[in-house]
């Protein structure tokens, strides 16, 4: 086995319960045993009993405040993130444990700054933003670790623009809309260093669809083996 991981998802606008159930089965196929919960509190305990387990950020789980449009939903899933919570994900990877967020990762938590940190990235409201769900083309720097030997590709996924990096990130994938006007290529794949841990990222994945594409699928492997601290040779592998 290359481990375990714990999958915190959940959130409007998303088919999370089908998707997060496509990614654990994708993370079995390389010996990563997932399981997947809605509750922030019983995935901070899992990892609190498990601290080598891969933390996998699939979800939606912001403050909700910036438009009303979000207040019918903002009983079950507005999150302001405890101290606590951010003390546990921090030391999680700071102390050595992996990190991989997925497509609205980089919104999460958005009360707690320090996350675009240890994500390497992070939404900003009122810069960032993607057009609709649609056509997109991904980049890969063939050179980098994780995309070896793999072309780019296309799908259909939102491609999230404008996000705010943090410095020192190694970006080795770009999206942009095949169907939006003047879309321009943005970052969307890239490996961060936090403390003696690692955090990957990885914008697509708005559905099961996204997740089971056949390149897509390798670099996400790939992704959590690298998060979860495998050698080089088995990340290449996958």
């Amino acid at each position: 086995m290359a481990g375990s991981a714990i999958i915190y998802t959940g959130g409007i606008y998303h088919p999370f319960e089908e998707s997060a159930g496509a990614l654990a089965a994708i993370l079995g196929e390389v010996g990563i045993a997932a399981r997947t919960s809605f509750e922030l509190d019983e995935v901070l305990h899992a990892l609190s009993a498990e601290p080598s387990a891969l933390l996998v950020v699939y979800a939606l789980r912001w403050s909700m405040t910036q438009n009303e449009k979000y207040a019918p939903d903002r009983a079950r899933w507005a999150l302001a993130l405890p101290e606590a919570a951010r003390r546990a994900i921090a030391g999680h990877v700071r102390a050595g444990g992996g990190l991989l967020g997925l497509h609205t990762a980089s919104i999460c938590f958005d009360d707690w700054p320090e996350w675009g940190e240890v994500l390497g990235g992070a939404w900003t409201w009122g810069t960032s933003f993607h057009p609709p769900l649609g056509p997109v083309r991904v980049h890969l720097d063939g050179r980098h670790a994780l995309a070896h030997g793999l072309d780019g590709f296309e799908l259909t996924d939102e491609a999230y623009s404008q996000l705010r990096l943090a410095p020192g990130v190694e970006v080795y994938g770009w999206v942009e809309s095949a169907a939006a006007p003047g879309s321009t290529r943005q970052p969307a794949l890239w490996t961060n260093r936090y403390g003696k841990g690692r955090a990957g990222y990885d914008s697509l994945g708005h559905d099961a669809a996204s997740l089971q594409h056949p390149t897509h699928r390798r670099l996400l492997q790939r992704a959590a083996l690298w998060a979860g601290g495998r050698p080089a040779d088995v990340v290449e592998a996958a």
